[in-house]
Formats: structure tokens, C-alpha cells, sequence
């Protein structure tokens, strides 16, 4: 028992220090014991394993809170209990969209602490791009956006609550899957991507606010680019964007980039718009972008004004 903790603390410290290694490895060693409060809790079924799966994300975002090293299984078993209480609330009549399992602590939303180390933030983000493009981009709004409520998620998608319930239980599955196979091999640097994408999101807003949106989409979109609306709308190409851009800009909206989500073949901006004081209600506080690129260039764009 006291070679386990005397173990338990070494890998702790490494996982703390960013080692994604020491991470998988606690969640191997752990992964039984944790399975056994779920079952205990749950019975056996998809709900135990789903309680499993989302303990063990929670506790990839959450290492850095662990300030005894040694009282590391106490700590995931109070992790997995506290995953199996969301699960029961989730059988409830009434929808539940706030169960902020990966969300920063305090209410703040920093998607960036969500991988505080760098060589751990690259290894969560190549298990997300392991997945399938419509379990990685309600993944991408759940777990890296403002956008978490189960009903946000569902206009996002265009899909069905159940829908977005059924492919974030696969999703988180298919990461911890993920994520225990791949702690030891290399990733890419989704900083670098991040800001890449962040970089180029910034250009096309300070383009539309400088009257030269049209000519800043050219070298980023297709032409032929299909617009999804908030309403539904759809258009092609850059024209009806530009013209709704310039009037809402020429009544005074200003638009602030606050977030930029950065996949290989999904990039999400979300904005705050910041409407002129003497019409404060010009337009929703907030769009989400979420693009979808093909070769490197946005093919498709459905916009979003989450609710705040």
C-alpha cells in the first residue's frame, strides 16, 4: 500500500509539472477503483461507465487542485461520486444544460485553463481530433466554449437534445479511450494552430471595421461560402455578410473576438458585440462562428447568438 501512494505522489508531482505521461499513467492505475464507486453508485450500465469517462476528463482539467499528492485516490473517488450526482440529475424530467464538468472553477470561463500546461493541451486536443467530426464539434462547444447548455448545442448542431446527450456520452468515451493510448506519443502544437487561427479571426473583424471585410474573406473563405443564420438563412458567398456586416458597424455594433477555438478542420470565434449607447439592444451581447473549413480555407459558417 505504501509503495501505491509512495507511486501515487512521484506521478502526481510529474502530471502537475505538465508530464502528460504520469497523467495516463494515474488514470490506468486508477481506473478500476474508480469504476467500482460508479458501479456502487449507478448499478452496472452505460451510466456507471458514462460517470467513469467524465470523472477521468474532469480529472485531466483538475490534476493542478490536488494539493496532497499521497490523498490522490480519495480525491478521483470524490471526483467519480460527484460525476454519478450529476448522472442522477440527469434522469430528470426537466433538461439539465449547466453541468459544468470541465468548466473552470469560480464560474470564470477561460478555456485556456482548461489545459494549463502546454504538453498536456496538445495531448488532450489530439484525442479531440481522434474523433469523429460530429462528436468532436459538440465537444469543441461543450468543453471550449460558452456554448454548454444541452439546448445551445442542439441549434448549434441542428440537431435534437437527445441527439447532443447521445454524442457527448460517445464522445467522452472515445476520449478517455483516447487519451490513456496516446499519453506517451507526440502531439502537435495546437498553440501555434490556435494562434494561427486566432491571428487570421482578428484580421477579418478589424477588416470589417475598416470597410475592407470583402477583401479580407477572399483570402481566408471560399467564394461560394454557405452562411448559416441565427433565424436559419442561408446565403452564399460574401455579399449578404458584408452588407450586414457594414450596417450594423455603420449603427455603431462593434464587435471584440473573446474566444477562438482552433481544430484542423473546425475553427470556432466567438464575439461580444458591443451595441452604441444610445441603442443598447441593436443586436444579441454575443455570436458564435462556428467555421468549417476544407483545405485550409472556411467552406461553411453557422452563426450563433448564445444567451447570456
Amino acid at each position: 500500500m505504501r509503495n501505491a501512494v509512495a507511486a501515487d505522489i512521484d506521478l502526481v508531482k510529474e502530471a502537475q509539472s505538465g508530464d502528460v505521461r504520469a497523467l495516463g499513467l494515474l488514470l490506468a492505475r486508477h481506473q478500476a477503483a474508480m469504476r467500482a464507486v460508479a458501479l456502487s453508485i449507478l448499478g452496472y450500465g452505460p451510466d456507471a461507465e458514462d460517470a467513469v469517462q467524465e470523472a477521468s476528463l474532469i480529472a485531466v482539467r483538475r490534476i493542478g487542485d490536488v494539493r496532497d499528492p499521497a490523498a490522490l485516490a480519495p480525491w478521483l473517488r470524490a471526483v467519480v461520486r460527484n460525476a454519478c450526482r450529476m448522472q442522477v440529475r440527469s434522469r430528470t424530467a426537466v433538461p439539465v444544460g449547466d453541468l459544468q464538468a470541465l468548466a473552470p472553477p469560480s464560474g470564470e470561463l477561460d478555456p485556456e485553463a482548461l489545459l494549463e500546461r502546454c504538453a498536456m493541451r496538445d495531448w488532450v486536443w489530439h484525442a479531440v481530433e481522434q474523433l469523429s467530426p460530429n462528436l468532436r464539434l459538440v465537444t469543441m462547444l461543450r468543453y471550449f466554449t460558452g456554448v454548454t447548455a444541452y439546448e445551445d448545442i442542439a441549434e448549434v448542431c441542428a440537431v435534437p437534445v437527445g441527439t447532443v446527450r447521445s454524442r457527448l456520452n460517445q464522445a467522452r468515451a472515445k476520449l478517455s479511450e483516447a487519451l490513456l493510448a496516446t499519453a506517451g506519443g507526440a502531439h502537435g502544437d495546437v498553440a501555434a494552430l490556435t494562434e494561427a487561427r486566432r491571428a487570421e479571426a482578428e484580421e477579418t473583424l478589424r477588416a470589417a471595421h475598416h470597410g475592407s471585410l470583402a477583401e479580407a474573406l477572399a483570402e481566408l473563405w471560399w467564394p461560394m461560402v454557405e452562411v448559416t443564420w441565427p433565424q436559419g438563412k442561408r446565403t452564399r458567398g460574401f455579399d449578404y455578410l458584408v452588407r450586414a456586416m457594414e450596417r450594423d458597424l455603420g449603427d455603431g455594433v462593434r464587435h471584440r473576438l473573446a474566444n477562438v477555438v482552433a481544430g484542423r478542420e473546425v475553427v470556432i470565434w466567438e464575439d461580444d458585440l458591443i451595441n452604441p449607447p444610445d441603442d443598447p439592444f441593436h443586436c444579441p451581447p454575443g455570436v458564435v462562428w462556428v467555421n468549417f473549413l476544407e483545405e485550409g480555407r472556411i467552406r461553411r459558417v453557422r452563426l450563433f447568438h448564445p444567451v447570456r
